[in-house]
């Protein structure tokens, strides 16, 4: 993964996606990935956790997430959400790559605004094929990436393919 922000970054962030939270709820865009009751998701550069709510609100109780994120402050914030919410099934996971979850666990794979700050894309997307199911959606976006430059990146990677691209989201498939 890139570099953790400053905590004065972190904060500022924070604040900014509380604003962007209740301007343009995430539940809109969650509603394009398909996601049903029960899954299990994994949202990968969680940050303070702008969509750890509105998951629960879809998987239910019989459902999992997986909050990933490298910087301790974006792992503490999602870890006060569950607290204060009294949200059981959600785990974090502190790491700048590597989940530690089995292999093809996952059913969705949440993969939002980070892609540009990577330093190793491809070990990152080798790990995220590695835990979606077979049949498991990587749901990508980054608004600091040109339409085309994010589909010539995966054309030319062959870990994914582009099976959808949607109002705010692009639905990705693996490649096996």
């Amino acid at each position: 993964m890139g570099k953790r922000n400053s905590a004065l970054g972190f904060n500022l962030l924070s604040y900014t996606f509380k604003l962007r939270d209740v301007l343009f709820p995430r539940i809109t865009i969650l509603n394009e990935v398909g996601i049903s009751p029960g899954s299990v998701v994994l949202d990968y550069g969680c940050g303070p956790g702008g969509y750890i709510r509105p998951l629960v609100s879809i998987i239910g109780s019989s459902g999992s997430i997986y909050a990933l994120d490298i910087d301790p402050r974006a792992i503490k914030a999602v870890e006060a959400i569950s607290t204060k919410n009294n949200l059981k099934n959600v785990r974090t996971i502190q790491s700048g790559c590597k989940t530690g979850l089995p292999d093809e666990s996952v059913d969705v794979v949440l993969f939002y605004d980070i892609f540009h700050h990577l330093h190793n894309p491809d070990e990152i997307l080798e790990e995220l094929h590695r835990v979606l199911k077979p049949d498991g959606i990587l749901s990508f976006s980054d608004h600091h990436m040109k339409d085309e430059d994010m589909e010539e990146y995966f054309s030319a990677h062959n870990v994914f393919r582009i099976r959808e691209k949607k109002k705010k989201t692009y639905t990705l498939l693996k490649n096996n």
